[in-house]
């Protein structure tokens, strides 16, 4: 078959187009910016990219057209598809219909974590032999791809593996299907690793995205289990509109906790009660001991003993953008994370100074989703950063004032415009040994290397 992928450059889409070709299907794409990284790895996939959304695309001729939820009504090729009657599906369709039909599938949502919790439970069960398929939106630095089809298990030769593990999105499918990704994922596992307003682009509030991920655990079988933070009185909320499915708890005394954590990330995990073992990593953070909890919860369902998602643990290696170092230049650490939810910002900046400790964190942050753009978190921003010494704060095309948002804590608080003036502000604040912590969910111009190679081009103010 044929399938030509409009909107093939984002992460899920551009997943969908590397398991559609190693399924043996002819892929090609457009997009409206075909750019490195993911244009890279489509092309070494033997995937044909297209720039932009030309109505002649047509002439391609494929079996089936597959929508990515960027494009919208009166896009050219896109009306020239409705023009003519041509078969469309959308991407979560088709990953159902095609990839998903007949596995086990574990599925991750949440607010905060879908891309790590996803990453962990890929490894644990690639760690026990299981040769999961994956769908993921970021690449874990275990498999150093973000996608692949089901392998065959150590355990079984003979058999490809039944396990897909895949990142379930609350965002809408696409211009024509406004329920969310994770409706059309129907999975036997399904974690719910936190909840919290988002997206307000398309949600009103918090009880509409409360009913989608409602709908989503009207579709987990009565065999299968649901994974919920038992911190979050909104997941409660979400269970206590009905549920068939068993359901395990992290985060209380009852089911799933975390204890005795450590400076160096390390913890201890607990199950009802009992010791299950030590988790020796070097991820920190409330938020990922919780992320390990979720993901030895999901594997435990699938078959995978506690001790053995604990020795997966010790090896897994985190996700690209989470907390990644991207370099050091004249004792000075620079740091990318995807953060950009004031929940995210905030624990990922404690996670750092749980490892740092004294030394100054210096937090560089840029408002680029759509709900940060719309300014519906922005009175939040300014508790998430407390934890920082400096404040770095990059506002182009930006529909609100971050100055104004940023008041309470002005006296620490730098706000440009200009990407260059950010970098020479940000040059001119660091002393040796502090710790620059970049967080953007884009590209964020290459500001990691270009701040490095300012660094290294004149001598630094000393501590």
């Amino acid at each position: 078959m044929h399938i030509h992928i409009l909107g093939i450059c984002g992460t899920f889409m551009g997943g969908i187009a590397v398991l559609a070709k190693a399924a043996g299907h002819k892929v090609t794409g457009c997009d409206a910016n075909v750019y490195p990284p993911m244009s890279t790895q489509l092309e070494a996939q033997g995937v044909e990219l297209i720039e932009g959304f030309g109505p002649s695309q047509t002439a391609l001729n494929p079996d089936i057209y597959v929508i990515g939820n960027v494009v919208s009504r009166g896009n050219p090729l896109m009306e020239e598809i409705l023009n003519r009657g041509l078969p469309y599906i959308s991407g979560p369709q088709w990953l159902a219909e095609n990839v998903l039909q007949g596995k086990w599938v574990l599925a991750v949502a949440g607010t905060h974590g879908k891309t790590t919790t996803s990453s962990m439970l890929a490894w644990i069960l690639e760690y026990a032999g299981l040769a999961p398929g994956f769908l993921i939106g970021g690449v874990p630095e275990n498999f150093s791809v973000s996608a692949r089809l089901p392998q065959v298990p150590v355990q079984d030769k003979n058999s490809v593996s039944p396990f897909f593990v895949i990142e379930a999105d609350e965002y809408d499918t696409a211009f024509f299907d406004k329920r969310s990704k994770f409706v059309h994922y129907r999975p036997r596992t399904a974690v719910l690793n936190n909840l919290e307003f988002d997206h307000a682009d398309i949600f009103e509030d918090l009880s509409a995205i409360e009913k989608q991920f409602h709908h989503l655990v009207r579709t987990v079988p009565q065999q299968g289990l649901v994974v919920a933070n038992g911190k979050e009185t909104s997941l409660q909320r979400v269970l206590d509109k009905g549920c068939w499915t068993p359901v395990d708890k992290f985060g209380t005394d009852d089911d799933w906790q975390a204890t005795n954590a450590q400076g160096d990330g390390s913890f201890d995990v607990i199950y009802k009660g009992q010791m299950q073992g030590h988790v020796a990593w070097g991820l920190l953070g409330e938020h990922n001991r919780m992320n390990a909890l979720a993901s030895i919860a999901a594997a435990r369902h699938a078959g995978v003993a506690v001790d053995v998602s604990i020795a997966a643990l010790t090896e897994f290696k985190n996700v690209k953008r989470r907390m990644e170092v991207r370099g050091e230049s004249r004792g000075v650490v620079v740091y990318d994370d995807f953060a950009h939810h004031p929940t995210a910002i905030e624990t990922t900046i404690a996670g750092l100074r749980a490892k740092v400790g004294a030394a100054r964190i210096l937090a560089v942050l840029e408002p680029r989703s759509n709900t940060m753009k719309l300014g519906v978190m922005k009175n939040a921003l300014p508790a998430s950063l407390a934890q920082a010494d400096l404040v770095f704060c990059y506002q182009a095309n930006l529909g609100w004032d971050a100055g104004a948002a940023l008041a309470s804590i002005a006296h620490k608080t730098q706000v440009h415009d200009d990407l260059a003036q950010l970098i020479q502000a940000i040059k001119q604040a660091v002393v040796a040994g502090d710790h620059v912590l970049i967080m953007s969910n884009g590209g964020f111009g290459g500001i990691h290397q270009k701040l490095l190679d300012a660094l290294k081009q004149d001598a630094l103010t000393e501590a």
